[in-house]
């Protein structure tokens, strides 16, 4: 017998050092350890030093930018090539300079992302309104800081926030900006991290500088009678809905709707779109209303096209004649993003710590961060005051007797000796006395003396009063509510979107627009759809199929009834017979499966016209269980197309039936066995994916094949096969109740 060889010994054996030194370099190691040791120090980054923004209103990236600006002089001066700006921001920012230019584009006045641009800008920087208006490079555009940086800046240098280094240790950058105003509902920002993102919208400044005082007087105050909701850059109106809006208030989480603003020009029967919502841009409305129109849903519109200037945004529609205007953009409204809604996730770093808080608790870490900075710029101001004042009390003292002074720095024989005598001779400090000694001799004289102790009486009056605003809160919260009405008679701007309000809001019922006139319904079994008015019916009712379709079910309804179309992957799509077209019996149809965008394989199983959600759904599975789900589990308040999960995927379906009223069954068996039982044993059940009670107990090799009502069979002795309680096994077919192929 052949000896059985060994895998291994077909293999080369590797004798190279460098790859068996390479072998045992590589260590196992658990996913775990992995994962804490490689990945969540990015995530880290990501989350601390990337996406999230403080509370300042900034991220890393917009806060080394402007203070890069800041040292380069661009708040009183002139503008400078944006190129220049982007080369110095990366001595603190270790990025590309595309990156570092993107984030200077959304600061800009140009690209109007924000309510109030800190960043002046020169040339073409694209719009926040279009998704393909590409901004110029950076070699061909201008920058500086807007005035409004003024207040990001003005505490800077008196120690109101800390300096950490940057990231080669090279040079300090604030680790925060002293912002004068609560930027972080002013202006808005997104970013996505690992495992959590952010998303602000921006408020009214005015409205927030308002709110932050009554917030100042009192913490308990209706913030929302202030704060009227959020205010956008590109304007439209926001559809006021005061639930959504506490809640977002109260949470931080939300969603509020946003549409545009449009006119119509009845000279020129057309309308023109001039503010959008912020969530979108004009290439997405004018690619969805050209959907539209191919799919034969928008017959209104005989044109839109794009016609933004420098005058600013404008898409034009062209209306057919006789068209509402108000209703078609009714229409708009409910097809396209020109209704829109913006997300919340008010998603703050607050002392290194992700926290999502409502505009109420924001405000009050606002306060208390900015309460800080405050006392941190009043105590570096107390401390340069007390330093001055110390130099004018030594002053003080040479000058009770200057010719002692003079004496004692005439006599010196040397120029290092003259601080220590003097030190010495009026028992000052070393500070002092250096001081005293840079004093030139033509200050020595009684006018220089009355300004110096004049000096030194008023500095002490501003020290005393400095210490009484350190230890006053009250003093303190003055303070800042006069920054804040400043900042607010300097810069506030009007609301750029509109309040509207819900009884403002002209609503048209959709189904008016669309004729309403009987049809009837033809689905085949391999799911072509037809839908004939009784006059093409009269003229020829002969249906065409292919050589191996047939019916399925055909069914008279209203052209503006609702269609169910339950399929072979438990799910259900829904739709109006208006979406179909009317057609004759001599064409095959809609094939289903690619008119509702069904998946590979996914097929037609029945249909059902649901009126108005009455009775309830008979799902008969193979295993001889069934269940009933109430129709109204699928009624849906928006206008969903498909709905998963719509019945139990455990066995294979055998049949479905729409129940108006309780009636008697049929169940067949391949055995062949039959059982007739009411509808009223099964009791409804609250899921749509319930597996069912049992009805029909089978032996293991059968199935249950089809469900039909007594009176579509060929049935005569139906006591036989009836049951009073389920489960139940039934009757064997006789042959005088079913016909041969039954019984096969």
């Amino acid at each position: 017998m052949a000896k059985k060889k060994n895998p291994d010994e077909s293999k080369p054996k590797v004798n190279n050092p460098n790859v068996m030194g390479l072998k045992a370099a590589v260590q196992e190691q658990a996913i775990t350890d992995t994962l804490e040791t490689n990945f969540m120090p990015y995530a880290m980054s990501v989350i601390l030093s990337r996406a999230i923004p403080e509370i300042d209103g900034f991220k890393p990236s917009h806060r080394k930018l402007l203070y890069t600006m800041y040292k380069m002089g661009l708040l009183t001066g002139a503008r400078t090539k944006s190129a220049n700006i982007v080369g110095q921001t990366m001595r603190l920012n270790p990025h590309g300079d595309g990156p570092i230019y993107e984030t200077m584009v959304r600061l800009s006045k140009g690209y109007g992302a924000l309510l109030h641009p800190f960043v002046d800008s020169k040339g073409n920087f694209g719009k926040v309104y279009s998704r393909d208006m590409a901004y110029a490079a950076s070699r061909y555009t201008e920058a500086k800081l807007a005035p409004i940086c003024q207040e990001l800046f003005r505490d800077l240098d008196q120690d109101a926030v800390d300096f950490v280094d940057n990231y080669d240790n090279t040079m300090k950058e604030p680790s925060l900006l002293p912002t004068t105003f609560p930027n972080i509902l002013v202006s808005a920002n997104q970013g996505i991290a690992v495992g959590m993102a952010s998303q602000l919208c921006g408020f009214n400044l005015a409205e927030v500088c308002d709110a932050t005082v009554a917030f100042l007087k009192n913490p308990d105050c209706a913030l929302a009678d202030i704060l009227k909701g959020p205010d956008f850059p590109t304007g439209g109106e926001f559809l006021y809905d005061q639930a959504a809006l506490e809640e977002v208030y109260r949470t931080g989480k939300g969603s509020l709707r946003l549409r545009g603003k449009y006119r119509y020009l009845k000279s020129e029967n057309l309308i023109e779109i001039y503010e959008i919502p912020y969530t979108t841009t004009t290439e997405a409305v004018i690619d969805k209303v050209a959907e539209l129109i191919k799919a034969g849903k928008l017959r209104e519109v005989s044109d839109m096209r794009d016609e933004t200037d420098l005058n600013g945004l404008k898409l034009a529609v062209d209306l057919k004649r006789g068209v509402d205007p108000d209703k078609l953009m009714a229409k708009l409204f409910r097809s396209t993003t020109l209704q829109d809604s913006v997300s919340c996730n008010f998603n703050v770093l607050v002392g290194g710590m992700p926290r999502v808080m409502g505009v109420r608790e924001l405000l009050e870490e606002w306060c208390a961060w900015r309460t800080e900075c405050v006392r941190r710029r009043v105590f570096f101001s107390l401390g340069k005051k007390k330093e001055k004042l110390h130099l004018l009390q030594g002053l003080e003292r040479i000058l009770l007797d200057i010719d002692k002074a003079i004496a004692i720095i005439r006599e010196t024989e040397s120029e290092a000796d003259v601080v220590p005598n003097l030190m010495i001779g009026f028992g000052i400090d070393a500070v002092q006395a250096e001081y005293v000694a840079e004093i030139r001799l033509r200050n020595i004289n009684k006018e220089y003396i009355l300004k110096r102790v004049a000096e030194r009486d008023a500095l002490e009056k501003e020290i005393s009063d400095l210490e009484d605003l350190l230890n006053s809160p009250a003093r303190v919260k003055k303070v800042m509510i006069g920054e804040l009405e400043a900042v607010k008679k300097k810069y506030a701007q009007p609301r750029r979107t509109a309040i509207v309000y819900e009884h403002e809001i002209e609503s048209y019922d959709e189904s008016e627009e669309t004729p309403d006139y009987p049809v009837t319904v033809f689905l085949s079994r391999h799911g072509y759809f037809k839908k004939i008015t009784p006059q093409s019916l009269r003229m020829a009712d002969t249906q065409k199929y292919k050589e191996d379709d047939g019916l399925r079910v055909s069914m008279e309804a209203a052209n503006r009834a609702e269609v169910m179309f339950f399929t072979n992957r438990q799910q259900v799509y829904k739709c109006r017979l208006s979406d179909f077209e009317d057609t004759k019996a001599s064409v095959l149809g809609d094939y289903l499966p690619s008119k509702l965008g069904m998946e590979d394989g996914e097929s037609v199983v029945d249909m059902v016209l649901p009126g108005d959600y009455s009775g309830a759904m008979l799902f008969f599975f193979e295993n001889g269980k069934a269940a009933r789900v109430e129709l109204s589990a699928y009624a849906t308040t928006s206008n969903r197309r498909r709905l998963t999960g719509a019945y139990s995927g455990k066995s294979p379906l055998a049949a479905l039936i729409h129940l108006k009223e309780e009636r008697e069954l049929v169940l067949f068996s391949t055995e062949p066995r039959a059982l007739i039982f009411h509808t009223a044993l099964l009791a409804p059940k609250s899921t749509r994916t319930t597996q069912g009670v049992q009805v029909m107990t089978l032996k293991p090799k059968y199935h249950l094949s089809e469900v039909k009502a007594p009176e579509e069979t060929s049935i005569t002795n139906l006591p036989r096969y009836r049951c009073r309680a389920i489960p139940a096994a039934g009757a064997l077919i006789r042959e005088e109740d079913g016909d041969q192929m039954r019984l096969l």
